[in-house]
């Protein structure tokens, strides 16, 4: 075989990949679609979905420098997951409070401001400064309402140390420890909490809580989530063993292991986002459902909850989004949805390098 066939023939190959490459990325744009129980590779493409957005990127960018018509294939491929970038891109002029609004006040005047974060028990600190640190970011941002995830305290810094940081918030909604294994939540408020429901999920160390939060003649119905986790970090170090070893069945364990670890976290993921999904759905009032969903934009809880709901990010976010500090700073798991009568003024995601993993997310609203 002369040298022109053999170039012929990588050159082909390059486009056979170019090709199966954009159609795996057309396919994971519909991943969201699926229930996990109906598709345990859907649901693992759908975690893949940042990465062949960008290998797409690069590829579409080699055959753009080559001058290559093929250079269409990846650019259809990352437009067909249109739906997953205008999820983490979005270009809205960001609007400013009216300035009669951006002091605390008791009166609300058609305003509200909150935050979520996994404050991943604010580091377990001794001092508590970052539980300290973060009342005084929070205090400076007008936040109105705040809800935590893995808000626990310690002996050092017990419950009512946390508390006092978080005075400026005089309404406070923390379940009780007598629920063992399950990690610790809390909403503190500007305005009064009634009707406060606390929901545990079967065979999971995860929960939600739900109550109204008055502001003068409205109210608004409140969800704090924190959806299964992932339980990759628990068992990272077990399938790296696996994996560095050579025993091929060893390997294939570990792979395997790991994918039904991920897919039986999808499908408790899926039934929390259906019972979420159903009490916002019977609220009486308008709804914020906000929290560590432990699910990227592709995933089936996020298209379940942007079907009923509007994401805040899409009504009054600018920029990039991301809320996971690690992973390159590709992943976007804690959100703020709201219902259709709220209005989105602002949206954003702060970068604080203090104890979680995760950046909170604040959303100012008109109600």
């Amino acid at each position: 075989m002369g040298k022109s066939a053999v170039k012929g023939f990588f050159y082909l190959i390059l486009i056979a990949a170019t090709g199966a490459l954009a159609a795996i990325t057309l396919l994971a744009a519909f991943s969201g679609s699926y229930m996990p129980e109906e598709s345990k590779v859907m649901s693992l493409l759908g975690l893949a979905v940042p990465i062949l957005l960008i290998v797409n990127l690069v590829v579409g960018l080699c055959w753009a420098f080559a001058r290559k018509v093929w250079v269409c294939i990846p650019l259809v491929a990352i437009l067909g997951n249109w739906n997953y970038l205008s999820s983490v891109i979005q270009f809205h002029s960001q609007q400013e409070l009216p300035p009669e609004v951006t002091a605390f006040r008791t009166d609300p005047k058609g305003y509200l401001t909150i935050a979520t974060y996994n404050v991943h028990n604010f580091g377990n600190e001794v001092t508590g400064y970052s539980c300290k640190e973060i009342a005084r970011l929070m205090k400076d941002e007008r936040v109105d309402v705040l809800c935590f995830q893995e808000s626990g305290s310690n002996r050092y810094f017990p419950a009512d140390s946390v508390c006092k940081a978080f005075a400026h918030w005089p309404y406070v909604f923390v379940p009780g420890d007598s629920i063992r294994g399950v990690l610790s939540m809390a909403i503190f408020s500007r305005y009064p909490l009634i009707n406060q429901n606390y929901i545990t999920y079967d065979e999971s160390a995860n929960s939600s809580m739900m109550c109204d939060v008055v502001l003068g003649a409205d109210t608004v119905r409140l969800l704090n989530n924190h959806l299964q986790t992932t339980s990759v970090t628990q068992n990272r170090r077990k399938w790296e063993r696996e994996l560095a070893t050579d025993n091929t069945r060893r390997e294939v364990n570990a792979v395997k292991s790991a994918a039904g670890t991920l897919h039986e976290n999808f499908l408790k993921r899926a039934g929390q986002t259906d019972n979420i999904c159903q009490l916002a759905t019977h609220s009486p009032y308008p709804v914020l459902v906000c929290g560590d969903f432990n699910s990227l934009p592709s995933s089936y809880t996020y298209h379940r909850l942007n079907d009923i709901l509007k994401d805040g990010f899409r009504s009054a976010g600018s920029g990039y989004m991301y809320t996971y500090r690690y992973g390159k700073r590709l992943l976007r798991i804690d959100y703020i949805f709201h219902s259709p009568s709220l209005e989105g003024v602002r949206y954003t995601s702060p970068d604080w390098d203090l104890c979680s993993d995760h950046n909170p997310v604040i959303f100012s609203m008109k109600l």
